[in-house]
């Protein structure tokens, strides 16, 4: 595993105005920062930091000769503060919104100096951080691509993290049982079919899809705090660019500079495909260089974890070039 490192933000104020003392840690992988152009990739709720080599959340598309080359790029992903991978956890996290993450990431890129990158990528709430930072810092990134989620909270989505706070508030077994309802949204109807076709286990006498949820709730308990998992719910249930702003979200979307590429997965139930292709239209009234690239999948949200070899097809023209055509764009920035 790469090296994990530590940057401190000493009385960061969040939105609400509460003073915070942030460790914001991160890794990096690839060229070194300053030779090749730079990926920021963000993190879903219950990943971390280390997008690959051993326990590597997106090793299918980033390494040697994949999607994300790192012979070509330079990587670097920072931590949630408060998702517990660094041994740091954050108590108060209701005085935090997912606009303070992306400032917190703004703030360490700077304290990197780093002033610009190729491209920021992230999936789920990871992808609504995405937003959040091209709204805050819309000349900051060459690409900005948002997967499997949106600029905003829905109902739906609201709905789904007040159930999963009733459940990590009141249950005896908290992270287990709100990871069982939770991989109900991450798949579909279809996907459950296809795998388990109501087969049975015989040791357990259980189907195998209530073997399965268990298998998932006891794995997730064993390797995730509680603070963490109230800490990401919450910030799920706080995407919102428009928040406080005094335009609507077609003002705020003209001022991205970047490309915008909204990756949507036709199932998904969490981050629904209606929604982004609303998303998509709005934007394109007002801005020329964006694009809707469908994931098409039975498997629901969680197709971005699995549907690697569409997810490639679909950005390939992003990523992958000859690397005198990446010299020539990093010499630009």
């Amino acid at each position: 595993m790469a090296d994990l490192n530590r940057l401190s933000i000493l009385n960061y104020v969040s939105s609400n105005g509460t003073n915070f003392d942030i460790e914001l840690s991160y890794q990096t992988f690839g060229l070194p920062i300053g030779d090749a152009p730079i990926v920021l990739v963000n993190h879903a709720l219950t990943g971390n930091s280390n997008v690959i080599g051993k326990n590597g959340w997106w090793n299918p598309i980033i390494g040697k000769e994949k999607l994300i080359d790192t012979d070509k790029y330079s990587i670097l992903s920072f931590n949630f503060p408060g998702n517990g991978f660094d041994g740091n956890l954050i108590e108060n996290y209701k005085d935090l919104i997912l606009r303070d993450i992306a400032k917190l990431f703004l703030i360490g890129l700077h304290k990197l100096e780093i002033d610009s990158l190729f491209a920021i990528i992230g999936g789920s709430i990871g992808g609504g951080l995405v937003w959040e930072m091209a709204a805050l810092a819309p000349n900051l990134a060459q690409n900005f691509i948002p997967i499997a989620c949106d600029w905003k909270s829905t109902d739906w989505l609201l709905a789904n993290t007040r159930l999963q706070n009733q459940i990590l508030n009141n249950s005896s077994s908290p992270i287990h049982d709100a990871r069982i309802h939770a991989m109900l949204c991450y798949r579909s109807p279809k996907s459950f079919d296809l795998k388990f076709n109501r087969s049975k286990n015989e040791v357990l006498n259980v189907f195998n899809v209530e073997s399965w949820l268990i298998h998932h709730g006891e794995k997730l308990q064993k390797r995730f705090q509680l603070s963490a998992y109230k800490l990401m719910n919450h910030l799920l249930s706080t995407i919102d660019i428009t928040r406080g702003n005094q335009v609507d979200f077609s003002d705020l979307v003209s001022r991205i500079k970047g490309n915008i590429y909204i990756v949507s997965v036709d199932s998904d139930l969490f981050f629904t495909d209606y929604q982004n292709r609303n998303t998509f239209y709005k934007v394109c009234r007002v801005k020329d260089n964006v694009f809707y690239r469908p994931i098409k999948s039975i498997h629901g949200h969680d197709a971005f974890l699995i549907e690697f070899d569409q997810l490639k097809n679909l950005l390939s023209e992003i990523f992958i070039k000859d690397k005198s055509s990446l010299l020539r764009t990093l010499q630009k920035v």
